[in-house]
Order: C-alpha cells, then structure tokens, then sequence
C-alpha cells in the first residue's frame, strides 16, 4: 500500500514538473500531494541554493506559520548548536529525521522546537531533504501534535524525496531559461536587531517582489541576511534566492564598519549570468569533472587547451563534452554556452 502510494507520488510529482511550473508553483502542488498521505498541522518547504545550501524561498501548505513566529525559525535554522537544520542534515547525508530521535536535553535545547513549536501546542516534526545525484535542492518541515510521525510515513518520504528534487531541477531549468529582467540593484542598512534602518529607493520594487510570495516576506528575508552575517566566519554571507515572480537574485551581507555598532548592510541585485550558469550546471546534472569542462568551455577554450589545464587528455575532454550535450540537450559549444549563460 505505501509502495504503491510512493509510487504514484513520484509519478505525479514529475508530470508536475514537465508541465513547465515554476518552483513555487511545483512546491505548492507537490505539497498537497503529499498531504493526501503524511498529516501534518503546518507543513514549510524551502527550496536551497544547492551551493550554499542556504534558503532561496518558502512555501507553506495550506495553513501558514505565524507570522510572528518566522524569525524566530530563520534565527534557529542558521544556528550551529540547533539539531536538524535543513543545511546540517544536507551535508551528513540524511534523507528524513525526526525531532524524536533527539535526546531529551537535545529536545530542551532545540530553539526551533522551544521557541516555535511549543509554543504553538506543536510536538511533533519530521524533515526531509530534497536530493539527487548528490545535490541538495530543498526540503520539507512537517509539524504535528500528539502521534509522532511513524516508520510508514518515513519510508514513503524517503521514496518520493529524489522526485521532488528531480523535479525541482527541471523547474529551476525553467525559470533560467525564461531570461526574465530583475529589478535595479539596492542597498539595505540593517539594525542591531535586524531592522531596517536606511535603504535606497529601488528597495520598494524588491520589497514588492519578495512579499509576492508572501506577506512580510521582504522583512523575513532581511532577518535571514542579517542571521547569516553576523553568523558567518567570514563575516560575509552570499547567496542566490527567488523572488515571487520566479526571478533570481543575489544577496550580499556584510557587517558595517562605523560609529554605531551591529549594523548590516545588504545588496540585493539581480542574478548575474555567471551566478545562473553555475546554477544550471547543478540543474543538468552536471558531474563535478563536467562541470569543470562546462566552465572552461564558457572561458572560450580550445579542446586541447582544457585537457592541459585540467590534466587530462583531449580524447577525455571530448568524452565529457558528449556526456554534457546530451544532458544539456545541445549539438555544440555554442549551444551550450548560450544555454548554460542566459543573457541578463
């Protein structure tokens, strides 16, 4: 019986993404296909930037979080401590866990579920990880109270997450491919507290375009920027995220050097060709070592001139090359420099 609905699950779930949705239209849909299986009082999905595996969008289901609650989930999904992040399952390889296989002091010390969850009479999640060939594309938080989420509905998750992340390929493919304008680059200074202090004027258009996808959401993903700044080593913290009209970006945050402490100072601009080839090179399916000949081939570079800056021979390179075409769905390097690099 969960076979079976795994099964058809999957199937629908890829038809949703030949239909040529975007990834906010195909989240939206596979949520309800799921929920016709697993229950849960509030479900979230987040697509990630398969490379820093930071949150690119959310969608909810049906019944939306709090709103006041949703800072409080961005502070604890970017926090080192906090069990079962979304970026910290990703990079351990886990498909599917549950807030109950967590000790009782890992439990207490969760901030997702202190502060969050409990709170809202939730005790209960289970998370799961949207990924294929290695890449990493979204995930999944499922809340509930009373009975815990049992080994059925794991399994069927854990057999229906790959087609999620497969089909989430296809939609970012999709949306590349669309060449959509951005909106003109803006500055975001931010408070102690993550607030918005200053800005300049092109912020109203990004702010529009983020709350499309939900109201107050612009704000939340300030927050996210200003977590991820302040938490970040390097003191820098970079990622790509989609804004409601399937249109990608680039954010950029870094502390501000000066008289009043604590701020942050946030570039939006829209996603540069560069940074959308990198994303599709992921999209395709690309191998590490393909990736690497993609990357020398956008440069301009003869066959013989990647073989030697790659240490390996031209018969190889031409052997990745017809692996690449094939995935790409091109006849030449033309084609595939044009599609790998859509135009601004």
């Amino acid at each position: 019986m969960w076979e079976e609905r795994a099964h058809h699950a999957r199937q629908e779930i890829l038809a949703l993404a030949g239909d040529g949705n975007s990834l906010s239209e195909l989240y939206e849909r596979a949520i309800a296909v799921i929920e016709r299986t697993v229950g849960a009082e509030l479900m979230c999905w987040a697509a990630l930037d398969p490379d820093t595996l930071t949150i690119s969008t959310m969608i909810s289901g049906a019944v939306r979080i709090p709103q006041e609650y949703e800072p409080l989930l961005a502070d604890a999904e970017y926090r080192e401590t906090e069990p079962h992040t979304f970026a910290g399952l990703a990079r351990t390889g886990r498909v599917v866990a549950r807030l109950s296989e967590l000790s009782t002091a890992d439990r207490d010390a969760s901030a997702r579920a202190r502060t969050v969850w409990r709170p809202l009479g939730l005790d209960q999640e289970l998370r799961t990880l949207f990924t294929v060939d290695g890449t990493c594309w979204g995930a999944a938080g499922m809340v509930r109270s009373g009975q815990d989420f049992d080994e059925r509905e794991v399994e069927f998750l854990a057999a229906v997450a790959p087609a999620i992340a497969s089909a989430s390929r296809v939609a970012v493919r999709t949306e590349a491919a669309a060449r959509l304008p951005g909106a003109a680059p803006a500055i975001v200074v931010l408070g102690r507290t993550g607030d918005l202090r200053t800005a300049t004027p092109a912020v109203r258009e990004w702010r529009q375009r983020f709350d499309d996808i939900a109201p107050a959401r612009f704000e939340l993903l300030l927050h996210l920027m200003w977590v991820g700044a302040r938490s970040s080593p390097s003191s820098v913290f970079r990622t790509r995220v989609r804004d409601g009209r399937a249109r990608w970006a680039v954010l950029e945050a870094s502390p501000l050097i000066g008289d009043e402490e604590d701020q942050v100072a946030v570039l939006l601009s829209p996603a540069a060709a560069d940074d959308m080839g990198t994303l599709l090179l992921a999209a395709y399916g690309l191998t590490q070592r393909e990736r690497e000949v993609c990357r020398e081939v956008m440069l301009g570079l003869s066959t013989a001139e990647i073989g030697r800056r790659l240490f390996i021979s031209s018969f190889t390179v031409q052997d990745h090359l017809k692996s690449v075409f094939t995935k790409v769905g091109v006849h030449s390097r033309g084609e595939l420099v044009e599609r790998l690099r859509p135009a601004d």
